[in-house]
C-alpha cells in the first residue's frame, strides 16, 4: 500500500473540515468524491470549495490552470455506492458518536476491500470506529486542524488494530497532502484537543465568573501568551457545540472532573450561539 498510488479518495461530509480536506487532495493531483447526508449539502459544500479555488486564482495565490484542474477533479457522491473505485475514505461528519459508528457501518460496505477507512474525528474512540468494520487493521485517525488549506498539521492515530502498512500509507498521504504529522495514541483527545479542550472550557470557567470581558480574556492571551488566536476567537471557530461535544467525551472517557464543560458553554449552545457558523458566539459576526 503506497499513498504515491492513491488515485482517488472519498470524503464524507461536506461542511468546512471535509471541504477543507477535498480542496488539499484536489491540489495534490488526486480525485475527489464528496458524500454527504444529502446530495444538496454535497453540492453545496463541492461548490464552496471550487469557489474559493477561483477566488485564490483572481488574488493570484493559485496559478489560474492548476485551480481550474483542482476544481475538477472534485465530484459529488449521491450515494455511498459511488465511493467503491476510492483508495481511501475519511469521514468528516459532525461530532456525534453515533452518527460516526454508523457511517463506518457504511462506509465498510462500499468500499473496495483493500481500502483504507479514516476518521477526521477530534476525539472519538479509533478502535471503537474500527470494531465497526470488518477491516479493522486498515481503520485510522487522520485528524486534520481548521482550517484545513491553512494548518499545516495532522494528527494519526492508530486504533488498537491498525496495521503497519495502513500506517504508513497515511502518514505518506499526509505528507503527500503538504502536512507534517504527529501521532498520537487512541486516547480521549488525542494530543491537540486532550490540551486544546480544556484550554477553551477554563477560559468559560473564567467569563463565567466574571474574571475578564471576552475581549479582555482574547487580548491577554494573545499578547501574554503569544497565541494567534484568543480562547474565546478560537472556541468561536472550532464550532461551541463541536467543544461541547470533545469535553463531553473527555469527562466521559476519562471519568475525571477537571474535564467537566462549563455551565456557561452548555448555555451558549443550547441558545443556538455556536460561533462564526451561526453569526454569533463570543462574539457576533
Amino acid at each position: 500500500m503506497d499513498a504515491s498510488t492513491f488515485q482517488s479518495i472519498g470524503v464524507i461530509g461536506a461542511g468546512q473540515m471535509g471541504g477543507g480536506i477535498a480542496q488539499v487532495a484536489a491540489l495534490a493531483g488526486i480525485e475527489v468524491l464528496v458524500k454527504d447526508a444529502k446530495t444538496e449539502w454535497a453540492e453545496a459544500g463541492v461548490g464552496k470549495v471550487k469557489a474559493t479555488l477561483g477566488k485564490l486564482a483572481q488574488k493570484g495565490k493559485l496559478d489560474p490552470a492548476v485551480a481550474e484542474a483542482a476544481a475538477a477533479r472534485i465530484r459529488v457522491a449521491p450515494n455511498f455506492a459511488d465511493l467503491a473505485p476510492c483508495d481511501l475514505l475519511v469521514e468528516a461528519a459532525t461530532e456525534k458518536q453515533d452518527l460516526k459508528l454508523e457511517i463506518f457501518r457504511e462506509m465498510d460496505r462500499a468500499a473496495k476491500p483493500e481500502a483504507i477507512l479514516a476518521s477526521n474525528t477530534s476525539s472519538i474512540s479509533i478502535t471503537l470506529l474500527g470494531g465497526q468494520t470488518k477491516r479493522p487493521e486498515r481503520v485510522i485517525g487522520m485528524h486534520f486542524m481548521n482550517p484545513v488549506p491553512l494548518m499545516k498539521l495532522v494528527e494519526i492515530i492508530r486504533a488498537l488494530q491498525t496495521d503497519d502498512a495502513t500506517y504508513d500509507a497515511t502518514v505518506a498521504l499526509a505528507k503527500r497532502l503538504g502536512k507534517d504529522v504527529v501521532t498520537a495514541k487512541d486516547m480521549p483527545g488525542f494530543i491537540v484537543n486532550r490540551l486544546l479542550i480544556p484550554f477553551l472550557n477554563e477560559a468559560c470557567f473564567a467569563l463565567q465568573e466574571g474574571l475578564g470581558s471576552v475581549a479582555d480574556v482574547d487580548k491577554g492571551i494573545k499578547l501574554g501568551l503569544n497565541h494567534p488566536m484568543g480562547p474565546c476567537e478560537l472556541a468561536d471557530l472550532i464550532g461551541l457545540d463541536t467543544c461541547l461535544s470533545i469535553a463531553e467525551v473527555l469527562q466521559r472517557e476519562l471519568g475525571e472532573d477537571k474535564y467537566r464543560p462549563a455551565p456557561l458553554l452548555r448555555q451558549y449552545v443550547a441558545a443556538g450561539w455556536l460561533g462564526r457558523k451561526t453569526g454569533r458566539g463570543f462574539y457576533k459576526y
